[in-house]
């Protein structure tokens, strides 16, 4: 499947044309084998020290392990809420099944673990949609951020200090 760039780049929905975009680039690291040292504990039971994997199925290993392991419990969180109320179906939407909620209760847990795993690991800051936020602030607030990173970057002697530039 890492053949097809559907699978491996992520998908965006782009306001501007009202679609779904595929956009990456195909040469950079995260889309070339690399080699992985297996885990002491890994490498005893297989035999194996290295192995051969596209940085994306990293990802995948993590998010099907969950899903294996804490996937079913949306489950049981779902039957423990029913019971709290003393309910049977959230609805009755399909006859002899309950409701759209009763069919569907494993992946609303997967949802939220899904989300939160590709922004905290997977996609990046966008400096263009950080510039929109910020624009978005009050005059004030904008000024604040800009005394804070023009701070930042003097003391990092990416910016001459105010002395500098007097001289």
């Amino acid at each position: 499947m890492s053949g097809w760039r559907y699978f491996v780049c992520p998908v965006e929905f782009n306001n501007d044309s009202n679609r779904f975009q595929v956009d990456c680039d195909e040469s950079s690291e995260l889309f070339q084998l690399q080699d992985y040292a297996l885990p002491s504990v890994l490498e005893s039971f297989t035999g194996w020290t290295t192995v051969r994997l596209y940085p994306f199925q990293i990802h995948s290993i993590a998010l099907s392990s969950f899903a294996s392991i804490m996937g079913p419990f949306g489950g049981f969180f779902a039957s423990g809420f029913k019971r709290a109320f003393k309910i049977k179906d959230f609805a009755y939407t399909i006859p002899g099944h309950g409701g759209i909620m009763d069919r569907f209760d494993c992946q609303y847990l997967m949802a939220t673990f899904v989300n939160v795993y590709i922004a905290s690991f997977i996609r990046g800051p966008d400096p263009s949609k950080v510039i929109q936020q910020l624009l978005a602030l009050r005059i004030d607030q904008q000024l604040h951020i800009f005394n804070s990173l023009k701070a930042h970057l003097t003391e990092k002697g990416f910016l001459p200090a105010l002395e500098d530039v007097m001289a």
